[in-house]
């Protein structure tokens, strides 16, 4: 059974660390939002793929932390950029472990997709800090994936390989959380000879060249075993990057050594768990109550008497 669990792992940690609190359970929302209330008070964290986002009909800041409070309504809209977006709630969901995790896995048959009407309970939230932001790491545009060579790398004529790393690649509409179907600029990369191998062990990151010749960049609820050829195999570090491409976004791929790849491992590892934020300055035409709030300590209207 393959992996699961969030599709941009990075933004599963940028909403904890909006929330102060550890990685655990959100939402993830694939392309689009929807409607959402909460019966009680409660923090949540907007991360991953940007979204359109109101409170009652007055627009929240995306990569930010907030009060939702009992009763009110939030609605997201579609992703402006990138696939996946996040929302987490303080403490997150209060939901039953399945094989030591808490999240759906579609393609094995765990939990299914969330439909209207359905209700999530919240598990307890020892935080209260809100109004934080970030500065997501930029991984919504495509871009330049870091690649280890695979078991059948060296079946790849050398002129291939080599056209493999120079090539242009657009992402397909074809994908979902297995993998996504990459288009190439020219002709594909099939082989004359060792097109079928032995059904054999695969991983998240590997690129299968199946029979059309256009690379398949596996995901997280990938198979496990597999027959057809891989060419290489994104590092881990790059994968939030590889979820988050929209169709027609642009992807291109360049061979690392072993030391690179376990150096931008560690790198990312440490990213995950040192996320800068810091407080969210609002604009207040966004602000229905402006009144409410206290702007400047010490400030006052000035009618008041000594």
């Amino acid at each position: 059974m393959s992996r699961g669990g969030a599709a941009d792992r990075l933004a599963l940690a940028e909403g904890a660390a909006l929330l102060r609190q550890p990685p655990g359970t959100a939402l993830e929302l694939a392309g689009y939002g929807g409607r959402f209330r909460a019966d009680v008070a409660c923090r949540i964290a907007l991360t991953g793929a940007p979204m359109r986002a109101t409170l009652e009909g007055a627009p929240l800041s995306w990569n930010a932390s907030h009060v939702l409070p009992a009763g009110a309504v939030l609605e997201i809209g579609g992703a402006l950029s990138g696939v996946y977006g996040y929302l987490t709630p303080g403490g997150g969901f209060d939901l039953p472990e399945e094989l030591g995790a808490r999240s759906a896995h579609l393609n094995a048959g765990l939990g299914r997709l969330l439909e209207a009407g359905d209700r999530l309970p919240l598990a307890a939230d020892k935080g209260r800090e809100t109004g934080l932001t970030l500065d997501p790491v930029d991984r919504f545009g495509g871009g330049l994936l870091r690649v280890l060579p695979s078991l059948q790398t060296g079946m790849f004529p050398e002129e291939m390989r080599a056209r493999f790393v120079e090539e242009r690649f657009a992402r397909d509409s074809r994908g979902n959380r297995m993998g996504i179907r990459l288009t190439p600029e020219g002709e594909g990369y099939g082989l004359t000879e060792g097109q079928s191998i032995v059904s054999e062990v695969i991983t998240p990151g590997d690129i299968q060249i199946p029979g059309d010749g256009a690379p398949y960049v596996l995901l997280y609820e990938c198979q496990t075993t597999g027959g057809y050829p891989r060419i290489g195999t994104v590092i881990p570090a790059d994968l939030p990057r590889v979820a988050q491409a929209a169709p027609g976004v642009e992807l291109r791929f360049r061979f690392v050594s072993r030391a690179e790849a376990l150096e931008a491992e560690a790198g990312y590892r440490r990213a995950l768990g040192a996320i800068a934020v810091r407080p969210l300055v609002r604009d207040p035409a966004d602000m229905p109550d402006l009144l409410s709030h206290s702007l400047i300590s010490g400030v006052t209207a000035g009618e008041e008497h000594s």
